[in-house]
């Protein structure tokens, strides 16, 4: 078997998940150079997979500037950064990975697609929900006919008010100026789903939504800008950052505290949130990501579906209900539970769910681990037509998002 290699750029925490299955496979794959502008993260990452210290570029551009250094690149920068590496990789004869959002506009996304079909190489978009094990069981059902044809569909993002308070609010994704607008980068996930399951082109698309809570009219009176400035409500607030980093479960499993320090003892994490932008007060950030949305989709043979993503709830989460001419399906992807009611027929019937085992950890229920395990199957086979999620197959969803976003802003619909 043909070893599959590959350079990373970006090796924040998701570039760090996809390289992952080098160290679970090490004879089907392997890093060979990694660019990363944070010198101490791109450091330890070399250090993990072994990338000698000519291998390791401080700029994704530097690295793409040496020429052809391996069959693949995964391109995990921020998303205002996806477009010039994948267009100039795609140029130099790389297969890519890349990750979602494609690029921040519809012209940029547009052309990545032009170039990935024109090149003839992979691209693999990083929809890891299309991977995973749960939503790849309900396509398989969705397709067998058993629910008849899919007229209605509802998906809800519950994003957990800790996950928004970190990524939305005070990282790297609060300000859409220097991100992308977060329907496109948090829910682009969600709209390619239904999609998927519906199977079918939208044709119209209305979004309402806002940021209402995240500001600094909300402010506690005497809050300080930083939670470790002597904050009053230390003890009862729920966005106090040492709490969340230190003690909530999900911080260590999901990889949020590396986000602050690669070396996570208790005295750089309390270090990290005096200093960098985690410790910030909620309620005096520079964020402008909405906190609750909702979407509304039309398509082409007049199904319908409703995308609901809020901030305000416990559990990071999606759940599903798609309703069919035969019958229903729900799904809790948390739980990985799908319950089906054929119409006429007298109770549900479960439909079994099957997680890959792997020795290290990855997210999306097992979705990471299958799309990176897929990707490097169709790039030893030299098979573009095997990807799950084309850039072709993607561009959908991101105009879905485009034209939600003008929506909501525009406040498009009618009023009573």
């Amino acid at each position: 078997m043909k070893k599959v290699t590959a350079v990373l750029l970006g090796a924040g925490a998701r570039g760090t998940i996809y390289a992952r299955y080098a160290l679970e496979k090490p004879k089907e794959f392997e890093i060979v150079a990694v660019a990363e502008p944070d010198a101490e993260r791109r450091r330890a990452f070399a250090r993990t997979f072994g990338v000698p210290e000519e291998k390791q570029f401080g700029d994704c551009m530097e690295l793409l500037a040496q020429g052809t250094l391996a069959d693949a690149a995964l391109i995990c920068t921020m998303d205002q950064m996806h477009t010039a590496p994948a267009l100039k990789a795609l140029e130099l004869g790389y297969h890519v990975l890349l990750e979602k959002p494609m690029a921040p506009t519809e012209e940029e996304c547009r052309a990545i697609a032009r170039a990935a079909q024109q090149s003839g190489k992979v691209l693999s978009v990083c929809h890891v929900l299309r991977y995973s094990p749960f939503y790849s069981a309900i396509k398989t059902y969705v397709d067998s006919k058993e629910l008849g044809e899919i007229l209605a569909a509802t998906q809800t993002e519950n994003v957990g008010y800790w996950h928004q308070a970190h990524s939305f609010v005070r990282g790297n994704w609060g300000n859409t100026k220097s991100s992308t607008p977060m329907i496109l980068q948090k829910c682009c996930h969600d709209t390619d789903i239904l999609s998927w399951l519906i199977g079918e082109t939208c044709v119209r698309v209305s979004s309402y939504g806002a940021l209402t809570h995240f500001t600094a009219e909300n402010a506690p009176e005497g809050a300080p800008a930083r939670c470790l400035d002597g904050c009053p409500y230390q003890n009862t607030c729920i966005y106090y950052a040492p709490k969340f980093y230190l003690e909530h479960p999900k911080a260590i499993s999901d990889g949020f505290t590396q986000m602050l320090c690669t070396d996570t003892t208790e005295e750089n994490v309390l270090e990290a949130l005096r200093a960098g932008p985690y410790g910030r007060c909620v309620y005096r950030c520079e964020n402008d990501a909405v906190d609750h949305q909702n979407v509304s989709m039309v398509f082409e043979n007049g199904a319908v579906a409703l995308l609901m993503m809020c901030a305000f709830t416990e559990e990071c989460n999606r759940t599903l209900h798609l309703m069919g001419t035969q019958g229903e399906l729900w799904g809790d992807m948390e739980k990985n539970e799908i319950w089906v009611q054929r119409l006429g027929h007298t109770g549900k019937e479960k439909i079994p769910v099957e997680q890959p085992e792997t020795r290290y950890a990855y997210n999306h229920n097992g979705g990471d681990y299958c799309l990176i395990r897929d990707f490097v199957r169709a790039v030893r086979e030299d098979d573009p037509e095997s990807s799950r999620s084309s850039a072709q197959q993607s561009l959908q969803s991101h105009l879905i998002c485009f034209a939600a976003e003008k929506s909501r802003i525009h406040l498009s619909g009618s009023e009573l």
